[in-house]
């Protein structure tokens, strides 16, 4: 086994905690109009150049790396430079923000109103908040909050204000757009605007990235966007999106600042807004345009409990920090900046793994709530309509408790409470998806069935939307148990307990499962390490140079993780059947969900599918990705349309190795 990284073999229950305030506490005992009308003083970047957005708008149109691109354009297209220079004024109109205070200051005080109404509490890392505020004084500011919600801007923003800090500039989709007089209202409270896609479009790419690195280096205010791209409808993290962060960094790479400050801000809410809607999207449910009248009809939602939220700005990371001895910034020097140049391999692979270090942080700093542990527990009964006994559900969940907190996990759970309480507290909280019945937990399982006569095809999707909601939470943890998790499932797949062969079977599943998780690149070992630590520091396996040995004790703690996977492993090895039996030569990637959604449907009826987690379309694509990445798949370009050529021998082979050697949940449990 090649030695490419070593764990550190940190302890994660030694991983000192920030303490946390509650925003509301105080908004709840005083007026709201005067905490929207109090003075507002932020502290600013120490060299910034008081800006407005018109200026903004000229320094961008007027940049020499615009000016280049309109006449390199110019002369591919024979258009005038005249004509270019009139777009790209377009361009950066339909783009930028206008930050207002006086809409700040609305905001504040219509969000302070509806926080209070649906939150008991926003608690924010107050040693965070102090970090920020040095950062923003020292050096330009990337905000990268994680995110799970519409809210999540709304929240910084706020946040921000409620500490007097400088308000971000915040990336967002065109999709507010059409929200007319509140995507105004976004666009001043510092929102700018970005197509979802521009693909070889150079002079939209060369306006948006002067936009952005310009208030970067002018550092005229912090600069905020997912770096995930997008929002997670399953609450695990998704791969990083670069164009944003690649931008981000080049100041930085091109000697125009001295230094650049990253800040990873975790948000972790105790229960989702969109839960439902989020569930319905991976089941085919087409997303509802965004509209102010669909934000009136939804706010029916301001009657609802939705419990606390914990926002965590995590440590600070030094861009110049992260370069030192990664990056030769002397290759920057070889053109003149405002030439457009393709990063160098060296670059991509740095801002690469740049990117998964920094969602990483955001995972290891979600604040986890005990509903995560109960839906976990939920997800994992033999039997989803039999049910758990309450009693055991409380001592089940006591059981993870400990083990998430030794794993690293950053769990509040109310010690003022009885365990009794919580999870009496935590059911109430999410009595959409869950019933108490006879001293019995239940998944509310019918709870979207629809009034008369309904197929066995709907009755199926009605049946997966309160447990695609659940494994939503359950996601939620996936982080710290992920690398135990592969560990286990490998020991049990393996032939012997040999440690080599344990680990090659290690490799394979975190390759096979690269779209899945949040596995950094090139840190296979490290993984390997850092799950045998963990599961040796608990007493579940004992090591030595040869072999990996279970122990006694360690029994239930490995067929609880190895059950975790089991959805992921039966979603991949279906999709792999449907791909050998029913799929044709000319499916495009515009069918393969639909398709594979109806294939799913047929084995949950027939009842061959035990976990219905299958037929979320997010599990269905990552396992497209994976096919794909791995060379079972490939895309054919036909006329206007891509198509999926199978490799049907390798996909057998991958459909056999899921299927035969891994363990099904009865085979798991008879090995233990």
């Amino acid at each position: 086994m090649e030695n490419k990284a070593a764990y550190s073999h940190r302890d994660p229950m030694l991983k000192k905690r920030d303490d946390f305030e509650d925003i509301l506490e105080e908004r709840r005992n005083s007026s709201d109009l005067r905490y929207a009308l109090r003075c507002y003083t932020p502290v600013l970047y120490k060299n910034l150049i008081p800006c407005d957005a018109s200026a903004l708008k000229t320094m961008v149109l007027q940049s020499d790396q615009v000016h280049y691109v309109i006449s390199q354009v110019s002369k591919e297209t024979g258009r005038t430079a005249e004509d270019l220079q009139e777009e790209a004024s377009g361009i950066v109109e339909e783009m930028a923000h206008r930050l207002q205070l006086s809409t700040v200051r609305f905001f504040a005080f219509a969000l302070s109103k509806v926080f209070k109404t649906l939150f008991k509490s926003i608690c924010v890392n107050e040693d965070g908040i102090q970090r920020l505020q040095q950062a923003i004084h020292e050096h330009p500011v990337v905000l990268l909050p994680s995110h799970r919600s519409y809210m999540d801007f709304l929240l910084m923003s706020l946040i921000l204000y409620t500490y007097d800090l400088a308000l971000p500039v915040i990336a967002a989709g065109m999709d507010f757009m059409g929200m007319k007089v509140v995507g105004e209202m976004l666009r001043m409270s510092g929102a700018f605007f970005l197509r979802r896609s521009f693909g070889g479009d150079k002079l939209y790419w060369a306006v948006f990235s002067e936009y952005v690195k310009t208030i970067l280096k002018n550092g005229l205010a912090p600069v905020e966007f997912f770096l995930e791209g997008t929002r997670s409808r399953t609450s695990k993290s998704l791969t990083p999106k670069l164009g944003l962060l690649n931008i981000a960094m080049d100041p930085f790479l091109k000697g125009e600042v001295f230094d650049i400050s990253l800040v990873p801000v975790s948000i972790s809410y105790e229960r989702i807004l969109e839960e439902t809607l989020y569930a319905r999207e991976m089941l085919g449910v087409p997303k509802p345009k965004e509209s102010t009248s669909g934000l009136f009809k939804a706010r029916k939602i301001l009657s609802e409990d939705y419990g606390s939220i914990h926002v965590y700005f995590g440590q600070p990371v030094s861009v110049r920090s992260l370069a030192e001895g990664r990056v030769n910034r002397c290759q920057f020097s070889l053109t003149p900046r405002h030439i457009p140049k393709r990063a160098s391999e060296d670059v991509q692979t740095f801002v690469n793994e740049a990117a998964y270090s920094l969602v990483r942080a955001q995972e290891e700093n979600m604040v986890l709530k005990p509903w995560v542990l109960l839906a976990s527990i939920l997800l994992q009964s033999e039997d989803l309509d039999r049910g758990i006994p309450l009693a055991e559900l409380t001592e089940q969940a006591l059981w993870l408790k400990d083990l998430c907190r030794q794993y690293g996990g950053f769990l509040h759970w109310p010690d003022q409470m009885t365990p009794s309480e919580v999870v009496s507290s935590s059911l109430t909280l999410h009595h959409g998806l869950v019933r108490v019945s006879e001293g019995k937990v239940h998944l509310a399982l019918n709870k979207e069935a629809q009034a008369g006569p309904v197929t066995p095809e709907e009755q199926v999707l009605s049946r997966a939307v309160p447990v695609i909601s659940c494994a939503s939470y359950r996601n939620q943890a996936l982080h710290v148990f992920v690398r135990p998790a592969l560990l286990a499932t490998a020991v049990h797949t393996a032939a012997t307990n040999n440690k080599q062969e344990v680990y090659n079977t290690f490799s394979f599943l975190r390759n096979l499962f690269a779209n899945e998780f949040i596995l950094c690149p090139n840190a296979t070992v490290q993984d390997f390490e850092e799950a045998c630590f963990l599961l040796e520091k608990t007493g579940v396996v004992q090591l030595n140079e040869q072999e990996i040995i279970v122990t006694h004790r360690g029994h239930r703690t490995m067929g609880f993780l190895s059950r975790m996977l089991l959805p992921f492993i039966q979603g991949y090895q279906v999709v792999c059947a449907f791909l050998c039996e029913e799929a044709s030569d000319v499916l495009t990637e515009k069918e393969f969900v639909p398709a594979v959604r109806t294939f799913l449907i047929k084995k949950l009826l027939a009842g061959t599918l035990r976990y219905p987690e299958v037929l979320s379309s997010d599990l269905q694509k990552n396992a497209l990705a994976a096919l794909l990445r791995l060379g079972a798949v490939r895309k054919v370009k036909r006329a206007e349309q891509t198509s999926l050529k199978v490799n049907k021998v390798t996909v057998n082979s991958l459909e056999d190795t899921l299927g035969g050697k891994l363990p099904t949940p009865r085979a798991a449990a008879a090995r233990l």
